[in-house]
């Protein structure tokens, strides 16, 4: 019988209302013994609210709460569950919880109630990583793609994914089974159209890694360009506040300046960069190798350039900085009217001081996002870095199984790496006996679920 755990599920702080979660077969008895008021038919009528007041070992009031009995498994975590609403003070939510402690209940670890509902069956593996990603959502497409990973969407892929795998499986393991019948070249043909066809839906997974990463993390794009170009105009106008300096004085901006904007949906981390030129002052020296330090490893590069001043020598400049990157020309102070030499190299006008343009620069970011098709469709299902790799691993195993086929390798050689490729498959949707990679998933929650 596993311990009765406990946790403040509410965020830190001070509010009007906290809530303390308590799971495990012994929750009823503990909430019975510090629990004083109505509690006719709490055990029976689960899902109820009832009013009282939470006692200490002295008798003594602690603290004026709701309290919820959820029966096991009809619960987040399949086992009995209590909730206890009690008010927002941090004091009092301690004092709430030390009460819960002394009468039996541990404190529970990150992520515990979560495993436990995994573990009970309550969700897969990949529904547990969506209640983080849900948590940590800060744009509309990031909870909507949390949301449709906690509904199973993903899951259902993953299960499909399976049960290919496994039919495929069960006609190679026959032929081993009876090794006097050959198999038919006909029916080799139809394995690996089978494992073609599986294949791709693989890849199409493996697709929408990139998507799961810019949703979760945000898209890297660094504002770059030469001084006083308006570079941090720009990310002040993104970003909707005056977050960074601006200045007619050249190299006003020496630091990175980070902040997380919500661009169409997508979370999107702007860099707002020193400008690059050849310097003799050590500080500002030092913020345009910070400056270039941010371009390498960007996503994205917004190369700012003042549109109202003659193009001087920008070729030179893309050439020594940029020209491997992925970047978008944004051409600034189109209201001061833009100059003929640019008239040729394109870009996306904008006039910061107007605010005109931008809804073509955030065109223009979100493109770059659907890159490869529409990886921002209704679905909506995108993989992790762990779900990757173990899809990376199931589609070599297949590859393999198919080549095998077609080059007449033994069956049994053919199942071996059919078997692989189910395992790795079956490690996104979760095993309960990989206790490594349990802890390692859920010590990331936060205490409380």
């Amino acid at each position: 019988m596993e311990d009765t755990i406990v946790a403040i599920a509410s965020p830190p702080g001070q509010g009007a209302v906290s809530l303390i979660r308590i799971s495990g077969s012994e929750s009823l008895q503990i909430a019975e013994k510090i629990f004083k008021g109505n509690k006719l038919n709490w055990a029976t009528i689960p899902r109820s609210q009832h009013f009282g007041s939470i006692v200490n070992n002295k008798q003594e009031k602690v603290d004026g709460v709701l309290i919820t009995f959820f029966r096991g498994p009809n619960s987040y975590t399949g086992e009995d569950t209590v909730e206890i609403s009690c008010h927002g003070g941090m004091l009092v939510t301690q004092a709430v919880l030390d009460v819960v402690i002394e009468a039996g209940a541990r404190p529970a670890e990150p992520g515990e109630f979560s495993k436990r509902s995994f573990l009970n069956g309550k969700m897969d593996l990949t529904q547990a990583e969506a209640v983080m990603d849900l948590i940590s959502a800060r744009t509309s497409l990031a909870m909507r793609a949390a949301n449709s990973q906690l509904d199973g969407r993903l899951g259902k892929h993953v299960e499909d994914i399976k049960n290919e795998i496994l039919n495929i499986l069960a006609h190679v393991e026959a032929y081993i089974d009876f090794p006097e019948e050959d198999i038919a070249p006909e029916a080799i043909e139809k394995i690996i159209e089978k494992l073609i066809n599986l294949i791709k839906s693989i890849e199409q997974l493996i697709d929408t890694a990139e998507q799961g990463r810019i949703l979760r993390e945000g898209l890297l794009v660094a504002i770059a360009g030469p001084p006083n170009a308006g570079k941090s105009s720009l990310m002040n106008v993104l970003l909707g506040f005056d977050r960074a300096i601006v200045s007619d004085i050249a190299g006003t901006t020496r630091d990175t300046i980070e902040e997380m904007a919500n661009i169409r949906g997508i979370p999107v981390r702007l860099i707002d960069t020193a400008g690059i030129r050849d310097v003799d002052d050590l500080i500002e020296g030092e913020g345009v190798d910070r400056a270039k330090k941010v371009i390498e490893r960007a996503d994205l590069v917004l190369l700012v350039l003042d549109g109202s001043e003659p193009l001087v020598e920008m070729n030179n400049f893309i050439q020594k900085n940029l020209e491997s990157l992925d970047r978008l020309l944004v051409i600034n102070k189109n209201d001061l009217g833009i100059h003929d030499s640019y008239r040729s190299l394109g870009g996306i006008n904008v006039s910061c001081e107007k605010e005109t343009g931008l809804d073509e620069l955030a065109n223009a970011l979100v493109d770059h996002c659907m890159t490869g098709g529409d990886t921002f469709g209704s679905d909506l299902v995108a993989v992790n870095s762990r779900h990757r790799a173990c899809l990376e691993t199931s589609r070599k195993e297949l590859i393999k199984a198919k080549d095998a086929l077609a080059g007449g390798v033994d069956s049994e050689f053919v199942s071996v790496d059919l078997r692989c490729a189910l395992d790795s498959v079956g490690e996104i949707v979760g095993k309960a006996d990989v206790e490594d990679l349990l802890g390692k998933i859920f010590g990331t929650f936060c205490i409380g679920k």
